[in-house]
């Protein structure tokens, strides 16, 4: 498992550059130095401020309401693909309160919009049905 979690590290470590943790003492010098080796900087969030990871505490918070808790994990693997299907959703599919409803990687996904008011509307699900999007048949 650690060779995987090694292996999937390297795979994505020239996208990053940092990683914000708090300071829970679950994160032993061995998990900062793995990061360092791929040349990623470790910066602790300041005690007791759990505003300053606000962004990664709202995730979480968002991926329990809208997925795990609807879900029964079977194992590692089960949870790592829900995960990896949810997150691919959240980043591309699921429109945010931000400017104009866009996704955070936009011009992934199709915009937001009324549909059209003649025409077929196709139902698109997601995570075996869990999520269910809408938009017009082409």
């Amino acid at each position: 498992m650690a060779r995987n979690l090694l292996m999937d590290l390297d795979e994505h470590a020239r996208r990053l550059r940092f990683l914000i943790r708090d300071r829970d003492a679950k994160f032993a010098a061995a998990f900062d130095a793995v990061f360092a080796a791929a040349g990623i900087q470790t910066v602790k969030i300041p005690p007791r401020a759990p505003k300053a990871n606000a962004y990664a505490e709202r995730w979480v918070r968002t991926v329990r309401t809208e997925c795990l808790d609807w879900t029964l994990i079977w194992s590692q693997r089960h949870l790592q693909l829900v995960l990896t299907r949810d997150l691919e959703h959240y980043n591309t599919g699921r429109p945010h309160r931000g400017i104009g409803q866009e996704t955070p990687l936009p011009g992934t996904a199709a915009p937001v919009s009324t549909p059209p008011v003649a025409g077929a509307v196709e139902r698109v699900d997601v995570l075996g049905g869990l999520i269910r999007e809408y938009r017009g048949a082409a």
